[in-house]
């Protein structure tokens, strides 16, 4: 995986599995997460003693990467993959989980670097994968889920969004463009995931619903998704656009075969 354009700085040894098993890689890609990434990198490795941490960055103006280089270099727990130039969130997840695979962890977690995402939540998204989950996704749209400093045109969008998905993709999932999800390493690796092609936040779409047309049991646990503090959204126009056209090019294309609906949210 290591290439031209990509370098890891980090102690690259396998995962203890005796004892507080290091068995969990959270992966968190970053463009200019200065401000943030330090307190969030912590906040995953004080979830659960279970937790190492991927830091992927794409190469930040702001130096996101060198203050990652300086905590992996303090913490044998935190590794970090350098990338030349913007190259997106898909591709950092996927990379990121093709070396957590090569390194042995048994499961792979997403994490927002931008303070969003509950990091208490992770030991109960790793007790479902425990439990027998395929992918467990963090979801602020089942019961007991929430998001809070969020304005109501940012929450009518994202309910929208997600009916969107599930009158066109047929699918169950109540938070299917959740970005706070696990998978089990093993299972992930069945799946050919050159053939993603989603470049922006579809890519979470065409990852859960990918599970679930395959029959694995998803599970989604309540989260409260807090709005960032420090830093700017990556979120733009052209990700909204292509989460549009790729789902009704998908229902449309899938529509007639049906999936089952497998999720078992809490």
């Amino acid at each position: 995986m290591e290439n031209l354009n990509t370098s890891i700085k980090g102690k690259h040894a396998l995962p203890a599995m005796d004892g507080n098993p290091h068995d969990v890689l959270v992966v968190i890609p970053t463009y200019n997460e200065r401000e943030n990434i330090e307190h969030i990198v912590n906040l995953a490795l004080d979830s659960t003693k279970r937790v190492h941490v991927l830091v992927v960055d794409d190469g930040s103006p702001d130096g996101t990467g060198d203050l990652a280089d300086a905590m992996a270099a303090r913490n044998p727990r935190i590794h970090v993959m350098h990338r030349t130039g913007k190259q997106g969130l898909a591709s950092a997840y996927l990379q990121g989980f093709e070396w957590g695979q090569a390194q042995g962890y048994t499961y792979l977690m997403e994490f927002d670097a931008d303070g969003s995402h509950p990091a208490a939540k992770i030991p109960e998204l790793i007790a479902q994968l425990d439990a027998g989950a395929e992918l467990v996704l963090g979801s602020r749209w089942v019961p007991g889920g929430a998001t809070e400093n969020w304005p109501l045109s940012r929450q009518l969008l994202s309910r929208m969004a997600a009916l969107y998905c599930r009158i066109w993709l047929n699918s169950g999932i109540r938070d299917i463009t959740a970005g706070f999800r696990g998978y089990r390493a093993d299972t992930l690796k069945t799946f050919d995931l050159s053939r993603i092609g989603a470049a922006g936040y579809c890519f979470q779409i065409e990852m859960a619903w990918m599970y679930e047309r395959a029959g694995l049991p998803v599970v989604e646990v309540p989260i409260t998704f807090v709005e960032r503090v420090h830093g700017n959204s990556k979120m733009s126009g052209n990700i909204i656009i292509e989460a549009l056209w790729r789902v009704a090019a998908w229902g449309i294309g899938y529509r007639s075969r049906g999936i089952q609906h497998v999720v078992t949210g809490k």
